[in-house]
C-alpha cells in the first residue's frame, strides 16, 4: 500500500480521508521530484520542505510498475470513480512502458474530461501522442519532446551491430510528427501550445531549460 508523506504547512488530514488513487498519484510525482499536497496542488519548496530528489531510473521503473498494478486493482474493484481519480490514473499509466499502457492512460484521461475535469484535456492529448509514437505512428498534438539519442537507442535496441558503431546524438526532436492533422485552434482547446510556441519550447529544451510556454496561458494539468 502506498503512503503519502504528510507535508509541512498542509492541514492535518487522516490517511483514511485521502483517496487511494490520490496516494498513488502523489507518490508518482514525488518520485519525479515534484512536491504535491494531498489535493494535488504544487507546493512551493522551502528550506523546511525542499522538493524531493527524483529517484534513480531503476527504482522509478520498479515503483512505476507497482503503481500501475495497484491502479489496475483499484479499477477492477470499481474504486476509481471521480474525475480526479481518472486524472490521477491517467498520469500513472502515462509513465508506463508499453503501447497499451498509453492507450489505457488515454481512455482514463478522456473519462476524466467527461466527468468534468477540464485540466485532463492536456493529458488526454499527451497520452494519445505517446500511444501513436509507441505503435510507430507520428504524434499529432506535439506534446512529446524526445532526446534524439534515446530514440535511436530505442529503435535499435535489438540490433547490436548498429549500437556498436553508434555515436551519441545530440538535441531534441518532436519527430515523427504529423503537424498538419490538427489545427492550432484545436490544439489550444486541449491545452497544447500552437506550433510557433512548440518551436520555442523545443529550443528551450535543447538549451537545457524547461519551457515557460509548455502550456498555454490559463491551462493546468
Amino acid at each position: 500500500m502506498f503512503e503519502v508523506v504528510l507535508l509541512h504547512g498542509q492541514a492535518e488530514q487522516s490517511r483514511a480521508q485521502i483517496r487511494p488513487m490520490r496516494q498513488i498519484y502523489v507518490q508518482d510525482q514525488r518520485d519525479r521530484g515534484v512536491l504535491l499536497s494531498d489535493q494535488g496542488a504544487p507546493i512551493n519548496a522551502s528550506a523546511a520542505t525542499p522538493n524531493p530528489e527524483p529517484v534513480c531510473p531503476e527504482l522509478m521503473e520498479k515503483r512505476d510498475a507497482e503503481r500501475r498494478q495497484r491502479t489496475r486493482d483499484l479499477l477492477s474493484a470499481g474504486e476509481v470513480t471521480t474525475a480526479q481519480d481518472f486524472h490521477d490514473a491517467a498520469f500513472v499509466f502515462q509513465h508506463g512502458q508499453e503501447a497499451d499502457d498509453y492507450l489505457l492512460a488515454h481512455i482514463l484521461a478522456v473519462e476524466a474530461v467527461i466527468r468534468g475535469d477540464a485540466s485532463s484535456k492536456w493529458i488526454s492529448a499527451a497520452t494519445l501522442d505517446r500511444y501513436l509514437q509507441a505503435i510507430g505512428r507520428p504524434q499529432v498534438f506535439g506534446t512529446q519532446y524526445l532526446d534524439r539519442d534515446f530514440l535511436f537507442m530505442k529503435a535499435h535496441k535489438s540490433d547490436p551491430q548498429a549500437l556498436r558503431g553508434h555515436k551519441p546524438e545530440t538535441g531534441m526532436t518532436q519527430q515523427p510528427y504529423n503537424f498538419d492533422l490538427i489545427p492550432d485552434a484545436l490544439r489550444l482547446t486541449f491545452c497544447v501550445p500552437d506550433l510557433a510556441q512548440q518551436k520555442t519550447n523545443l529550443k528551450d529544451f535543447e538549451a537545457g531549460q524547461y519551457p515557460r510556454g509548455i502550456l498555454p496561458p490559463g491551462c493546468t494539468r
